[in-house]
Parts: structure tokens; sequence; C-alpha cells
């Protein structure tokens, strides 16, 4: 499977440290095509509401296992 087809887009995230957030779309870096989860806050962050992060991270793994973002919903 792709890993594009991995990711729900509109679907809504728990960050492995319980935040949440909800995905808009991937999107791909302008030089390199490298493939970005773009996605947004869903709890006031002062610094921007907006974020990205390379598929591979957004989908992967931290040292003990523990997925990194965990699909909890959709829309």
């Amino acid at each position: 499977m792709d890993q594009v087809e991995k990711v729900v887009i509109g679907g809504t995230y728990q960050h492995y440290k319980g935040k949440n957030y909800r995905v808009l779309n991937v999107v791909r870096h302008s030089e390199t095509l490298e493939e970005l989860v773009y996605y947004e806050t869903l709890y006031d962050n002062e610094l921007t509401r907006f974020w990205v992060r390379p598929i591979e991270l957004f989908l992967g793994l931290l040292d003990n296992g523990q997925p990194r973002f965990r699909y909890i919903q959709d829309k």
C-alpha cells in the first residue's frame, strides 16, 4: 500500500504526547517532491495552527514501537 493511502484526509490523529490534529492533505515539496502531511492543531498553539511533516515521520513509529500519530476518527 502506498504511504499516501495510509493517511486519512480529514481524519483526526492523536500525537503520542496526547494532543489532537486534523490532516488537511498530503502535499509535495516543490524542489524535492517529497510527500508531506499538511495538518492543523485542534488546540490553541501560539506558534502556528498549520504544520507539515514528512509522511514517513508522520506515519512512523517511535523507538518504543508506539506510533508518532495515531488515527482516532473521521472529521
